[in-house]
């Protein structure tokens, strides 16, 4: 059974950071293409940051490039999304996303807000 349960989230003020973890069960993180995804109230879900599998070649959208840094620790099968110079447009809820040989899972998410 996979699992990804993420944490992380809060309150922060605009211009502050905060580091996202989805620790994963039921697979292994640096075997499956994995995914941080965002969805803000009224809008749809869209990807946010990418890490494939091997290699780990990363990719983000255009609007958290150079602010967010996609990573994983393979010894704890954990994701981590480090978000920096956050912004109010940032807040959303954010889920975690593994892509297992046809089957996309999801994490529960976790809300994020971001103060002006």
């Amino acid at each position: 059974q996979v699992q990804l349960v993420e944490s992380g989230g809060g309150l922060v003020q605009a211009g502050g950071s905060l580091r996202l973890s989805c620790a994963a069960s039921g697979i292994i993180v640096s075997r499956n293409d994995m995914g941080w995804y965002r969805q803000a109230p009224g809008k749809q879900r869209m990807l946010v940051a990418y890490i494939s599998s091997g290699g780990g070649s990363t990719n983000y959208v255009d609007s958290v490039k150079g602010r967010f840094t996609i990573s994983r620790d393979n010894a704890k099968n954990t994701v981590y999304l480090q978000m920096n110079s956050l912004k109010p447009e940032d807040t959303a809820v954010y889920y975690c996303n593994a892509l297992h040989i046809t089957t996309n899972y999801w994490g529960q998410g976790t809300q994020v807000t971001v103060s002006s």
